[in-house]
């Protein structure tokens, strides 16, 4: 995948050298419903839309090159919004190892191939406080706390653990 945005200076003693930075948005679903059949199945509160519609309000005007979400009813339907909302031209990507209790290497390892740009995933705690701890300090032993709807924002040179800067976190109004 190409660059669609500015090249950022190496962080490298060559001066020379030119990167492109990834920015991984992480997005928590919204408030669900406390039952259904299963876990997979529970769907959005109204409320839950709401705080999902406030958080998509803050990724307008960015230059998304994908949104990938869990196969959850919840993460599926807060991915939608966002899709609405911001506008975004492609299709939302279903993977399986968004699901809440995924393990956040092998996240890693499926976003191997994605190297710049923007790119959203919309899943679940633990999953997106475990990856962001990792993503931003090499190990999982200090997540990042994640609200319904929270959106992290991160950047840095690789999608590698320990190499990614935590830009914002913003938890919506309760």
């Amino acid at each position: 995948m190409r660059c669609r945005r500015l090249r950022t200076p190496c962080v490298t003693k060559n001066l020379s050298c030119e990167c492109c930075a990834v920015r991984l948005w992480l997005l928590r679903h919204g408030e669900a419903q406390a039952q259904a059949r299963s876990d997979a199945e529970r769907e959005l509160t109204a409320h839950g839309r709401t705080q999902v519609r406030q958080a998509a309000s803050l990724l307008q005007g960015r230059a998304l090159g994908a949104i990938m979400a869990s196969p959850y009813a919840r993460a599926q339907q807060t991915a939608t919004l966002v899709h609405e909302v911001v506008g975004f031209s492609g299709a939302i990507q279903t993977v399986p190892w968004l699901t809440p209790d995924s393990d956040p290497r092998e996240v890693l390892a499926q976003l191997a191939h994605f190297d710049s740009g923007d790119l959203l995933l919309v899943s679940h705690q633990p999953l997106v406080g475990a990856l962001a701890g990792l993503l931003i300090n090499g190990h999982r032993q200090q997540p990042l706390a994640m609200h319904t709807a929270s959106l992290a924002e991160l950047e840095g040179d690789d999608l590698l653990a320990g190499l990614m800067d935590l830009r914002s976190l913003i938890h919506p109004h309760h």
